[in-house]
């Protein structure tokens, strides 16, 4: 099969290659899923897990990207509650080849039914964006209807669903990034934009909730705006700084085929909406990596255009 790998962990970027690759062994409770549409992080490539297996030996080549849409082509024994033909999205394993490419291997409970009227691309885009919103904002910020949550990078992948789900929950939601992020933000139902460039973070007051994406600086100074009894959630790195009378969380998104599924009941509804930035072919997906930080919205890479 067509299979985006990469072998050298020094050479960034310009590693990834288009090559033929092996196709995927369906092992115990496995699919095999024909992949219509990926999608990945920019930073995995500094992820141990890109380049070494759950024992820590080398895999490479391996296959980069987590996020997928497809159909599955092969069940493995003994897996339960998906078919073949079946239409499916969810994450693949963080050790395992990923879903740059025209089929992978997934464990069944990772993946959850894509209903006929949603897009492969926006069963790509959803995985890690709308768990890790979820998990942060409720199962680790504990965020309730009536407090005020802070969101970095408000119209990024992750921000941006954030920012509907804390509103849809009844909540005061802030949103923070660069200027020309405003309009997408308080478009998605932000009370409030702080512009990091040009305005002064603290003068948000305190929050019962931060998710921040950023880490560094920006983790640092917003530390000090958790109010007593608030916490800190970060996936960017465990944070440099605990606040003064509240918590800190710094998590990893983990898959569960319930919230997807509820997740993408949203997106039909039309309660959440998916910003997709720009879209690429599995040779462009380099490219996509190179760009994957600047472009607006989830970049996304079509396997598989039927």
């Amino acid at each position: 099969m067509k299979a985006i790998t990469v072998k050298d962990p020094a050479a960034g970027v310009e590693g990834l290659t288009l090559t033929d690759h092996p196709a995927p062994h369906a092992a115990e409770n496995d699919v095999i899923v024909r992949v219509h549409a990926a999608g990945f992080t920019s930073g995995e490539l500094d992820w141990p897990g890109t380049w070494t297996d759950r024992a820590g030996r080398d895999r490479t080549p391996s296959v980069p990207g987590h996020e997928l849409s497809g159909v599955v082509t092969e069940l493995g024994y003994g897996t339960t509650g998906l078919t073949v033909g079946q239409r499916v999205f969810g994450l693949a394993d963080w050790t395992r080849d990923g879903s740059l490419a025209e089929f992978t291997a997934v464990e069944a409970r990772n993946l959850a039914p894509l209903p006929s009227d949603v897009d492969h691309a926006v069963g790509a885009a959803l995985p890690v964006s709308g768990l890790t919103a979820w998990q942060g904002l409720f199962d680790h910020g504990r965020l309730q209807a009536g407090q005020t949550v802070l969101i970095h990078g408000a119209a990024g992948g992750v921000g941006s669903l954030a920012v509907q789900l804390a509103k849809r929950a009844g909540a005061t939601v802030i949103g923070t990034g660069r200027a020309h992020n405003r309009e997408v933000a308080l478009d998605l139902g932000a009370d409030a934009f702080v512009d990091l460039d040009n305005e002064r973070l603290e003068d948000v007051g305190e929050v019962d909730v931060v998710l921040d994406v950023f880490g560094e600086e920006i983790g640092v100074r917003s530390a000090g705006l958790v109010r007593a009894g608030g916490t800190l959630v970060t996936i960017a790195a465990p944070p440099e700084v605990e606040p003064r009378y509240g918590r800190s969380v710094f998590f990893v998104v983990e898959a569960d085929r319930a919230r997807l599924a509820e997740l993408v009941a949203l997106v039909r509804e039309g309660s959440l909406r998916v910003l997709i930035g720009s879209r690429h072919s599995l040779s462009e997906a380099p490219k996509a990596f190179a760009t994957g930080r600047q472009s607006g919205g989830k970049p996304i890479v079509v396997v598989d255009e039927s």
